[in-house]
């Protein structure tokens, strides 16, 4: 592992230990611009500042991964090494939860509780792909003669990921996990927002023994440090997880590169409630699917699609537990706190102009920034990022608040009619990452699952995630998946291997094109 960028400022305790030396790249170059603060978006304060690299210093690391990839001490080392190195991580990571989840909650204002719970899961996918790397296996095609064709998998080089600040350890892990048991050399910009998580991981990764250089984090910002790994030639894969428009945009320079590309973009997620559903299930679902994280989740339960007969009784029950999760918002570090801030005022300020400027539908519940002192525990939360959540009704199609993702604790509900309406309502998306369905009748579940663009669909649940179970986008929601063998596969190429096993004889026979004889030759 190698970690470049200064950090200037670590937050204070025992519990974290990012490691305070400077690595040759960094000691050798100049930072081109200002620090990147981390600030705790539940105080404003900044809890750590960090140096972001030259130009000069990101292509040094290039080049350097470059390098490290062509020595084969990881890309040709055996599936057995590389599993083991992985399962260490895995465990070292488990050892380290409630220290990870807590640099989270600080760099994210995400609730401790959350973050537990996400950061508890994630070496899973550690563990997943060390068995892969055990199990996985090549193939033997039936080429036709006496030929032995095998096929085997090969990393792709030097890869580049960027990654986000909503899920700041989830994506680069998710990542990362595949991409290195592939044996690619692995370079990661996190968000600007929350590189912190990231950065400890990486002292964690040295630890198991991954060889030096094989993985980089490269703190910086998107249009200089993230461009400039996108564009580079020496960069054969870049996975992403942004918004559309970013995503865009990189995939269009990575695309000049001829180098592979994933992306995971941006979102819309129906929800669809029919007459049948569960009320308490359903209610206490689509809040989760809505609020979880604040609603910055690209699979957020954002357009809440409700039938006619059950509509009044489930609206009724979902308000009361809307106002249930804000009169429990607090300090993030509080175990009992109930929903988190979102990122930055930037971000706050961009989903309340969303709010304001609706054109249409009716604010139920929220609508506006959250201040005074907190009911749960009298922390103040006007020093925060907070924004109330907001249910609005009965918005037009048209409007930027149904089409747009906002990302954040906002969501509008509609009532439709019959299941095809329904359908339509939620089809009716340039997005088609998730979407979930709520009923009790089998066959409606399989037939509305089957009708709905998008990459994933929950039935009865949402948010369920797996490293085993694809993860990825249609329409405007991005290319490529996570998760699974797809990912592992993502991450390398094949590689036929055609052996002639024929007698020398046999070839002398059969395989002289140009034989003067003019016998039939096999071609191809």
């Amino acid at each position: 592992m190698t970690r470049l960028g200064r950090l200037n400022t670590p937050p204070a305790g025992p519990w974290f230990r990012l490691a305070r030396r400077k690595t040759t790249a960094a000691l050798s170059s100049e930072p081109l611009s200002e620090s990147l603060s981390v600030c705790n978006p539940a105080t404003g304060e900044i809890i750590s500042s960090i140096d972001p690299l030259s130009s000069d210093a990101v292509d040094v690391a290039i080049r350097s991964a470059h390098r490290v990839y062509e020595s084969g001490v990881w890309s040709k080392a055996s599936p057995l090494l590389r599993s083991n190195v992985l399962s260490r991580l895995a465990q070292l990571l488990e050892d380290r939860v409630p220290d990870m989840a807590r640099i989270e909650t600080l760099q994210t204002g995400r609730v401790i509780r959350e973050m537990n719970a996400q950061i508890g899961r994630l070496p899973e996918w550690l563990r997943y792909y060390a068995a892969l790397l055990r199990t996985h296996q090549g193939f033997i095609t039936p080429t036709q003669g006496k030929l032995l064709n095998y096929v085997n998998r090969v990393p792709l080089g030097v890869v580049a990921q960027i990654t986000p600040f909503n899920h700041p350890l989830l994506i680069a892990v998710k990542k990362l996990a595949p991409a290195l048991a592939a044996g690619n050399s692995v370079l990661v910009k996190p968000s600007e927002l929350a590189p912190l998580s990231l950065l400890e991981f990486s002292e964690l990764a040295n630890a198991a023994g991954l060889p030096g250089g094989v993985f980089t984090v490269l703190p910086g910002r998107g249009p200089t440090t993230g461009t400039q790994l996108a564009s580079h030639p020496l960069v054969r894969k870049v996975d992403i997880t942004a918004g559309t428009e970013t995503g865009r945009s990189i995939g269009a320079i990575v695309g000049s590169n001829l180098a592979a590309f994933t992306a995971e973009l941006g979102g819309k997620a129906p929800v669809i409630v029919f007459n049948d559903a569960d009320l308490i299930s359903a209610v206490n679902g689509v809040a989760f699917a809505s609020f979880i994280a604040s609603g910055q989740t690209c699979v957020s339960g954002a357009r809440i699609i409700i039938q006619d007969k059950i509509y009044d009784s489930f609206m009724k029950a979902f308000l009361e537990k809307v106002r249930s999760i804000a009169q429990r918002i607090g300090n993030p570090l509080n175990s009992k706190s109930a929903m988190g801030t979102v990122i930055s005022e930037h971000h706050l300020g961009r989903i309340h102009r969303m709010v304001s400027s609706c054109n249409s539908g009716r604010v139920l519940v929220g609508g506006h920034r959250m201040s005074g002192t907190s009911p749960l525990d009298d922390s103040d939360l006007s020093r925060g990022c907070f924004y109330h959540p907001t249910v609005i009704e009965d918005v037009n199609v048209n409007d930027e608040i149904w089409e747009e993702e906002i990302f954040g604790p906002v969501v509008v509900v509609k009532k439709f009619g019959s299941e095809a309406e329904g359908v339509a309502l939620a089809n009716m998306s340039k997005y088609g990452l998730g979407a979930g369905v709520w009923t009790t009748n089998l066959s409606r579940a399989h037939r509305v699952a089957d009708s709905i663009e998008a990459g994933l669909v929950w039935i009865n649940t949402h948010h369920r995630n797996d490293p085993s179970s694809p993860w990825g986008g249609m329409k405007e929601s991005g290319i490529g998946r996570e998760n699974g063998i797809e990912a592992l596969e993502a991450y390398s190429q094949s590689k036929s291997i055609i052996v002639n096993t024929a007698t020398a004889e046999e070839s002398q026979m059969h395989d002289d094109w140009f034989s003067e004889i003019g016998n039939d030759r096999r071609y191809g």
